[in-house]
């Protein structure tokens, strides 16, 4: 069995979305001058791979403890979307085969690395959203910080409404090391009342056993 790490490294120099605060690590206690080492973490809800909760864009929204724990594990497919120059279009989605209902959008964002925030990046557009609602999919994946194009307006704003609300979002997967395929999905995120909370995520290659 082959475990592939798809999350983003927490770090203060970190990229993060414009707006969002930079994480902050503090140690407050240190070995050896005390008996232990301990630190203080400050991050935002949607620091590096996290899942968006449907209160981030809905007022009266479930937060992240309240999401299905199912959405966070199962069969998963990684689609090869890297030829998708801007976006990814509902065309693009009907040329592959969906058979999970974890899917994970590996785009060109993959190969440009996860170094440092790009407002061109590449992301999903509504009809593409739609069509994997369409398919019976519970939890969408992305590799940055967003799903939806960055000061994209109504559109990106009813895009990313829409996706919430009829799926599992998740956010700022790393996908450079993971082929295109079949895996099993894992990630599970902090149980907290809030609007997004970050996750350690992971794929299980299980043809490695």
């Amino acid at each position: 069995m082959r475990i592939i790490d798809i999350s983003m490294e927490v770090s203060e120099d970190m990229p993060v979305y414009p707006g969002n605060p930079s994480p902050e690590i503090e140690r407050y206690r240190q070995i050896p001058e005390d008996s232990t080492t301990e630190s203080r973490i400050c991050i935002g809800s949607h620091t590096g791979t996290h899942v968006d909760a449907l209160q981030h864009v809905k007022e009266d929204g479930e937060t992240v403890k309240q999401i299905d724990l199912e959405n966070f594990y199962g069969d998963c497919q990684v689609l090869d979307l890297t030829g998708c120059d801007e976006n990814v279009e509902r065309a693009d989605l009907e040329e592959k085969e969906i058979k999970t209902g974890i899917v994970l959008l590996k785009t060109e964002n993959s190969l440009e690395g996860l170094e440092k925030f790009r407002k061109d990046f590449t992301y999903l557009t509504l009809d593409a959203a739609e069509y994997l609602v369409d398919q019976n999919v519970r939890t969408v994946g992305i590799d940055h910080l967003s799903l939806v194009k960055f000061d994209g307006g109504r559109k990106a704003e009813e895009a990313h409404l829409r996706a919430n609300e009829r799926m599992t979002v998740i956010e700022g997967l790393d996908l450079s090391k993971a082929e295109p395929g079949r895996y099993v999905f894992s990630g599970m995120p902090l149980k907290i009342a809030a609007d997004g909370a970050p996750m350690r995520a992971v794929l299980i290659d299980r043809e490695q056993e």
